[in-house]
């Protein structure tokens, strides 16, 4: 059994026969997690992997079925950390998965410099809005806005947290790209795959994938685009897959 608070429900991860606690007034995770989950290089058979941001724990819970390494999450809200704590106790992952309820600014120092295989993140998109403008609901603010972390503190401290050769795996708006292979570079980070995301053919893209080496060579892979949706506002083949594993219909 598994104690819910308040509105919390117990989702299904389909693809990955896992279940994870949710809340939509506190946090759900999007597509954009899941997508960086299925991106992102993972060693198969060990290694170390820490997320940041990761909120009620959905990457780390995707990445345990893609590698036997060791994956560490960061979460700075209580409450999240909370969730993502009983997420991985109900699904027994203790002895791969481990929730650290902290500042990520903070990492490197209570961590240690160049510990990490793979470093990912799925990091508040938007600047931090006027406070009349803010959401009321803090939670969704500080996960949305760059109230607690900036971009260059997510960078920043991704490069202080990697090996020399590891790679750092993020997911964001196509806005902010050039931001992104600026804040790399500025730190020691090169930008080595990147892949869009758009919501269907003939609109403009809403996602940006990009992953880069801490010390690479410069050498930039653009990769083929992923299409959400299908002609018939359906899931596409490739999103199907990637959310219901080998399921046509999407049914458990």
């Amino acid at each position: 059994m598994v104690k819910l608070i308040g509105d919390e429900r117990l989702d299904y991860l389909l693809a990955e026969d896992l279940r994870i606690i949710q809340s939509s007034t506190v946090f759900s995770f999007s597509l954009d997690a899941v997508l960086l989950s299925r991106f992102t290089y993972m060693p198969i058979q060990k290694g170390n992997i820490i997320d940041l941001c990761t909120g009620n724990g959905i990457i780390p819970l995707i990445l345990s079925t893609r590698t036997k390494g060791k994956v560490i999450g960061v979460e700075i809200q209580e409450r999240l950390y909370d969730m993502a704590v009983r997420s991985i106790a109900y699904n027994k992952l203790e002895h791969q998965l481990e929730m650290i309820h902290g500042d990520l600014k903070e990492m490197p120092k209570e961590l240690g410099f160049g510990k990490f295989d793979v470093v990912t993140c799925n990091p508040p998109y938007f600047a931090t809005p006027q406070k009349d403008k803010q959401n009321l609901n803090e939670h969704l603010a500080i996960a949305r806005h760059e109230i607690l972390c900036t971009l260059e503190d997510v960078i920043r401290v991704s490069s202080q947290l990697v090996k020399q050769g590891g790679k750092i795996a993020l997911v964001h708006r196509p806005g902010r790209l050039v931001d992104i292979v600026e804040l790399m570079r500025k730190y020691g980070v090169e930008p080595k795959r990147i892949q869009f995301v758009y919501p269907r053919i003939g609109k403009d893209a809403n996602t940006l994938l990009i992953e880069g080496i801490k010390g690479g060579n410069s050498d930039l892979k653009m990769m083929a685009p992923i299409f959400v949706y299908n002609g018939e506002n359906e899931y596409t083949n490739e999103i199907r897959k990637i959310l219901y594993g080998d399921k046509e219909d999407g049914t458990s």
